[in-house]
């Protein structure tokens, strides 16, 4: 499933249509999320270097990591710093997101830590203003692929650091405009999601192609969850499992689940067996109503009676379906000669069959539960 992510991503936008997105979500139950971000990113980038990716460029907009971290996750994994200049940009919002520092080395000499990394890096000091941030990122992307139809990768390590600094709706507005770029080739971001409203989860998934949630490894030995409240299993420290929700371009959703394993040389995936239920039963989207019945639903729409539905007035229930035997047939030939109900004071329609092999009427009750 990880996989088909990064495919994804990797194939990019269709011409005319939305760059892909992924959110991916963690909480403190499981947090992991960054994890999953850096190994999405790795795998990107080795299709960038083989030239194997729609996108040309990666454009990676640090609000929770330092640019030196990045430079040692890449360098630790085999990629070569040097030439990486020429498809990697980093966009420093970590160091100084409000440009206070500035402020500081007029009267302190502070060293300036961006000239001892060796990635391409960029210093963005008003994360509050999204407008001119979205700006600064397509330009940079733009030079790192410097033909017009070429496209860019976006990351962005923090959604939720974005949300500290500026308003939902001009965070998901920076989402909206990166994703209909003619450029932009795929977004991905994390967002920690306890830290925020419900609402601003959902319209980041609105505006996502594509949800992952990291949530805690739950042992189940005798089929109940081995998840304590108060204190976490051991492996809920290295373990976890991920659920991701795609929705495609007909509408339809199609949810996967995974479990991973944080390692030392990584993250690694299993896949989760279809019949694990519970690893899927909370990936449908969220709306407005609800579509099942509570108990005390049940019993009032049992109690409700039905138009020409019995009434159960205590007497025998005779239903004509067309089917007489030749009897009772030849008993009604004469239609003078029948016999009227007891309680009927009005008058009654008689109906003859043309033959014994006519089919039944239309108007047949095969459920014998209406009054005609």
């Amino acid at each position: 499933m990880a996989d088909s992510i990064c495919r994804t991503l990797r194939d990019g936008a269709l011409e005319g249509e939305l760059a892909p997105t992924l959110t991916i979500k963690d909480s403190l139950a499981s947090p992991f999320g960054f994890h999953l971000f850096s190994h999405i990113l790795l795998q990107l980038s080795s299709h960038v270097m083989a030239q194997k990716s729609q996108s040309q460029a990666i454009v990676i907009v640090a609000l929770s990591r330092s640019p030196s971290s990045y430079t040692a996750l890449l360098n630790m994994n085999g990629v070569d710093i040097a030439s990486s200049n020429k498809w990697i940009h980093i966009l420093d919002c970590y160091t100084d997101p409000l440009g206070w520092k500035d402020k500081t080395r007029k009267s302190v000499n502070v060293t300036d830590p961006s000239h001892q990394i060796s990635l391409a890096t960029s210093s963005y000091k008003t994360v509050k203003d999204v407008d001119k941030l979205f700006s600064v990122i397509t330009e940079l992307g733009r030079g790192l692929v410097r033909e017009n139809k070429a496209r860019f990768c976006v990351a962005i390590d923090s959604l939720s650091e974005l949300l500290r600094h500026a308003s939902l709706q001009s965070v998901a507005s920076l989402v909206s405009n990166l994703r209909s770029h003619d450029q932009v080739s795929s977004i991905f971001g994390l967002l920690h999601s306890d830290l925020h409203e419900e609402r601003a989860a959902a319209v980041l998934e609105y505006m996502s192609s594509m949800v992952g949630s990291v949530d805690p490894y739950h042992h189940s030995a005798d089929g109940q969850r081995g998840y304590l409240e108060n204190s976490l299993p051991e492996q809920n420290f290295t373990k976890g499992k991920f659920n991701v929700r795609f929705k495609r371009r007909n509408g339809r959703v199609r949810a996967m689940c995974e479990e991973f394993k944080v390692e030392p040389g990584g993250i690694s995936f299993t896949s989760v067996s279809s019949g694990d239920g519970t690893a899927i039963a909370g990936l449908l989207p969220k709306v407005q109503f609800n579509l099942q019945l509570s108990e005390k639903e049940r019993i009032d729409r049992s109690n409700v009676v039905l138009p020409f539905e019995h009434q159960g007035n205590g007497k025998p229930i005779q239903i004509y379906d067309g089917r007489r035997s030749l009897e009772e047939s030849n008993s009604e030939a004469n239609p003078i000669s029948s016999v009227k109900k007891e309680d009927s004071a009005m008058g009654e329609i008689i109906y003859f069959r043309d033959s014994d092999d006519e089919m039944p009427d239309s108007d047949e009750d095969p459920d014998d539960d209406l009054d005609i």
